[in-house]
Formats: C-alpha cells, sequence, structure tokens
C-alpha cells in the first residue's frame, strides 16, 4: 500500500487528517457510534468555516435509510453493511464518491466536502456541503448602462456559468477546466462554443494554458500577462467584463472566456483594438444613436492621446497656427509662469493622475468628493499660485475627462502612458514629434498581436465583413448570427 493510500485502521487516518490539519482552528471531528451495542466507530471531518451546518449528517441520514430499508433495527447495522450500502448504491440524499487517496481526499475537505472514514474499510465518502455566502447579482459598477440588461457577475464560479448558460442555451457551448495548483490550487474555466471558435485560434489558446505550471492564479489577470503575446505593450490585448450578456455576445463572435473561483472578472480572448471602443450599450440604442456614440469615443481616444502635445507643439513651435485673439490671451495667462509649456502640462497631469488614483483607491463616498473638490481646489490654486496657467488647466481637464468616455478601463490607463512620451517629442520637435509619436505607435498596433491575431482586425489586415461593426455599426439584421440548432439524429 503506498503512503498516498488510506488505511483500513481508523485510528491511523485520524493520525494522519490530524498532522495534515494541525493549527486550523476550523477543522472539525464529529465521532459516530453505531451497530451492536454502539461499538463500531466512524468519523466526519469538515472545515466548519465553508460548510453549512445542517449539510453535516449525512452519516445519520445513511444509516436511517439503512436501517428503514435493509436491516431493520438500528443496533443491527454493522460496519460490512454499512460499506455495502456506500459502495453498491451511493449517496441516496446527497452527490457523494467515494475516494482513496489521501492527495484527493485533502483536496475535497478543503474545497468544501463532508469526508467520512469508517473502520476496517481503506476508503472514505465525500459528498459537497460547501456553503459560503456570496455578493449579489447586481449591475457591474465599473459598466453602467442606461439601456439594456444589468445582471452582473459575482465571485461564484458556478453561478457565472450558470448565468452564461440561460443565455446561451446550446449544447455546443463547451466549458473545460483546469486547476492552478499550487497554494491557492484555484478552479479554472475557460469557454468556448464549438463550431464558432476559430479552431486555430481555441489549440493555440490551450497549448498557451498548457504552458502554464502550476502557481497561484487568484483572478483571471493573472492569466493575462502569462498567456498574452507582449507583455511590455502599453496596450492591452484582453478585455474584461462583469457583465454577462458581454459575455455571451463574446461567445458568440468566436471569443474564448476565461473565469475562475473567487473572481467576478471574465476574462475575453483575444482581445482587439476597435473592440475597446464598443459598448454593450451600442447593441441596445438606434443606429444612428449609435454610431454617434461610437464616433465620439473615437474623438475622445484622439483627445485623451494628444491634446496635451498639440497644446505643447502651437504654443512652442507654432504660434503662427493660432488665432491671434487666442494667442494673446494665452501670452497674457502665462506671464509669470516660471515653467514653460512642457514642464507645466508634466506637472498638471501628474496631478491630475494623481487625484484620480486618489478617488478610486479611496471610499467611495470621499473618493468622489476629492476627486471633485480637488481637482477644482487644486486647479484655481495653481492658478492663483503661478504655478499653472488657465489655458493648461482646461486642456488637462479635457483630456481627463476625454479618458473617462472610454469603455474599458486598462484602454485609458494605456493612453495615460502614452500621453508622457508624446508631450516630450512635441517639446523637443513640435509638429513633426507628434506625427513621428503617431507613426510609432501606428507601427507597434500595426505588428502587435493577441493570440497570433492580428491587432488591428479588421483595417489590417481588411475584413470587409467584419468592418460592419468597427468604426461604424451596421444595422442589427446584418450583423445578428443566424445558426442552425444542432442536429439530434
Amino acid at each position: 500500500m503506498t503512503a498516498d493510500h488510506l488505511s483500513k485502521h481508523l485510528k491511523t487516518n485520524i493520525v494522519r487528517l490530524q498532522q495534515t490539519f494541525s493549527l486550523s482552528n476550523d477543522f472539525e471531528f464529529i465521532r459516530w457510534q453505531y451497530g451492536p451495542e454502539l461499538k463500531s466507530t466512524s468519523v466526519t471531518v469538515y472545515l466548519k468555516s465553508i460548510i453549512h451546518n445542517k449539510k453535516i449528517n449525512y452519516m445519520r441520514r445513511s444509516l436511517q435509510d439503512l436501517v428503514e430499508h435493509d436491516v431493520g433495527p438500528g443496533t443491527e447495522v454493522k460496519p460490512e453493511m454499512l460499506i455495502r450500502f456506500f459502495e453498491g448504491r451511493g449517496a441516496s440524499t446527497e452527490s457523494a464518491s467515494i475516494e482513496s487517496k489521501w492527495s484527493v481526499i485533502d483536496q475535497r475537505i478543503l474545497q468544501g466536502n463532508v469526508v467520512i472514514f469508517l473502520e476496517g474499510w481503506d476508503k472514505a465518502v465525500c459528498y459537497e456541503a460547501k456553503d459560503m455566502e456570496t455578493r449579489q447579482v447586481t449591475e457591474p459598477e465599473t459598466e453602467p448602462v442606461v439601456q439594456g440588461p444589468r445582471e452582473g457577475t459575482v465571485e461564484n464560479l458556478l453561478k457565472n456559468i450558470g448565468m452564461i448558460r440561460t443565455r446561451i442555451q446550446s449544447p455546443a457551448l463547451k466549458i473545460e477546466a483546469f486547476k492552478s495548483g499550487g497554494y491557492s490550487n484555484t478552479t479554472i474555466n475557460y469557454m468556448y462554443i464549438q463550431g464558432v471558435v476559430d479552431p486555430e485560434l481555441l489549440k493555440e489558446f490551450k497549448l498557451r494554458i498548457n504552458k502554464i505550471g502550476p502557481g497561484e492564479i487568484l483572478d483571471p489577470s493573472y492569466i493575462e500577462e502569462l498567456i498574452e503575446d507582449y507583455p511590455l505593450s502599453p496596450f492591452p490585448q484582453f478585455r474584461y467584463t462583469e457583465r454577462t450578456d458581454v459575455a455571451a455576445a463574446a461567445l458568440l463572435n468566436g471569443k474564448i472566456l476565461v473565469l475562475s473561483q473567487g473572481s467576478g472578472s471574465i476574462l475575453v480572448c483575444p482581445g482587439l483594438f476597435f473592440e475597446f471602443l464598443q459598448s454593450s450599450e451600442d447593441y441596445y440604442q438606434r443606429v444612428l444613436v449609435s454610431n454617434f456614440i461610437r464616433w465620439l469615443r473615437l474623438v475622445a481616444l484622439l483627445i485623451a492621446i494628444s491634446l496635451p502635445s498639440i497644446y505643447i507643439a502651437m504654443s512652442t513651435f507654432h504660434t503662427e497656427l493660432i488665432p491671434t485673439v487666442l494667442l494673446l490671451a494665452i501670452i497674457d495667462s502665462r506671464e509669470g509662469i516660471p515653467f514653460g509649456a512642457f514642464m507645466e502640462a508634466v506637472i498638471m497631469v501628474f496631478f491630475f493622475e494623481l487625484l484620480k488614483e486618489a478617488g478610486i483607491r479611496l471610499p467611495r463616498p470621499v473618493g468622489s468628493a476629492v476627486s471633485i473638490v480637488g481637482a477644482l481646489v487644486i486647479g484655481e490654486a495653481a492658478i492663483n499660485a503661478g504655478i499653472a496657467s488657465p489655458i493648461m488647466v482646461v486642456v488637462v481637464s479635457l483630456t481627463g475627462i476625454a479618458s473617462f468616455s472610454l469603455p474599458q478601463y486598462n484602454l485609458s490607463i494605456a493612453l495615460r502612458l502614452i500621453q508622457f512620451p508624446l508631450m516630450a517629442l512635441s517639446a523637443m520637435l513640435g509638429g513633426f514629434g507628434i506625427l513621428l509619436g503617431y507613426l510609432f505607435i501606428w507601427l507597434h498596433l500595426v505588428n502587435l498581436t493577441s493570440l497570433n491575431v492580428p491587432y488591428l482586425t479588421t483595417i489590417a489586415p481588411w475584413k470587409p465583413r467584419q468592418f460592419r461593426d468597427t468604426l461604424i455599426r451596421t444595422k442589427l439584421p446584418a450583423l445578428i448570427r443566424r445558426t442552425k440548432p444542432p442536429s439530434t439524429d
């Protein structure tokens, strides 16, 4: 018998359990006496921190079932009868399994199973009894909409899968699972629709997932950096969502979803550039309204990247492009400012980013007050102190507002990083520096891939059919996927 195999001696098994779960205050033993003169012993073990107390009485219910149906008086139940009952009939009232290896049993206990050991039996009965409080299903705070579903994910993996299942009721929806290993041993699932997902994409995804060694993975965001093509690129190569309607739509578009136990975030693979400018509400609004909002986001993207750089270039190198009245107003407002336009912009953008980060990290009632009042107070104080000009405060404020209008937070972070090198180029070379910066960004985007899919699909490479839902959205009848139901023959 190997060391990983259970012993037939109950005392040996108990000692092994006590050594494994020593110094664990929530580890609980329950001894059951049964049989003639109550001389036979069984032991139930579980972690009381993740088990519902009403679900630990499976041994008692099994004895009652055995007494009523098989042997009559309870004092006549012998260990051999109980073993035969478990092995022959399994669980009568709970979904149970019979295990014989310690490695499996230890994991079952940690996952919220109740485990029953019997004297003279080198196996154990494990049944699911986990019952932890979870967050209620509400609208995701990071993806609010005016019109459309308001169902968001929670930290329960099975509940999230169930909500997606209710939206895609097809056997073609496949769900595969693996364990992260390490101390966390997190359960991670990935989902796709067979026949819709590109086979080459799925093959590449599985290849990269299989290369991930055992480690502490607590959230799908850990997976992102382990499988992405360019970890050092500022541009995100995967999307995140906490909306089940967005997740279902991504599956119907041939995406792969990654979910994990204990996290409400869903990783959408692959993530392409133009998808970061789209919102689920685009498909719940009329086509003209949707296209107007989509182009508004595109303009906001350009403003968020380049407005401070354009101001620096025009006020430093290309003053002839500024109308005379506006130029005189800028010169008047900058009188007494000890810094050049570049240094002034860097200082103001830095403090704006600092305020934005403080507003996110502080408790919500305090954070919103800090973001609004702090921006007003610091902006006014900077102008009165002669550190910044009013026009620079306006430029930085418009840049921040533009970045807030983007639906994906990880894209707005990328734009915040790109601002600074663009400002440096515009301070050194003026408009030519901005064009040079745009050229570098474009070359980087053209070469970027996500799971070997070109980042700028549908423009590079050009795909006319997919372009119908990129910079513009055509009418829904042209976009809705019409598939035949799977054959039952």
